[in-house]
């Protein structure tokens, strides 16, 4: 998958089609280039990969399309509960896993 850190956070970059897919080629400078990809259902990236990810991880969608794109981070109500950075631990807030 394709990703990338920020703020101590991995995102896993997402697009909703090939044309996003190919905004961000183009963004990139690698438009001429060959892009292998696989098609993924949104919820199975979050409920699966993110937690499988053993570092805090969210979801970056169609992230060349500017304010069209959506981050969704790894927090509670995103992320399984288990995944999340702001989840509850023995009834204190913890941040971080």
């Amino acid at each position: 998958m394709l990703t990338a850190d920020f703020n101590g956070i991995r995102f896993i970059l997402a697009f909703s089609d090939e044309q996003a897919l190919a905004r961000y080629a183009q963004a990139r400078g690698e438009f001429a280039r060959e892009w292998s990809y696989r098609t993924v259902l949104g919820a199975r990236l979050l409920d699966v990969a993110v937690p499988a990810a053993a570092v805090p991880c969210g979801v970056a969608l169609d992230c060349a399309d500017g304010t069209d794109g959506m981050v969704f981070p790894p927090v509670t109500g995103i992320v399984p509960d288990a995944a999340a950075v702001d989840r509850e631990v023995g009834g204190e807030a913890r941040v971080g896993r």
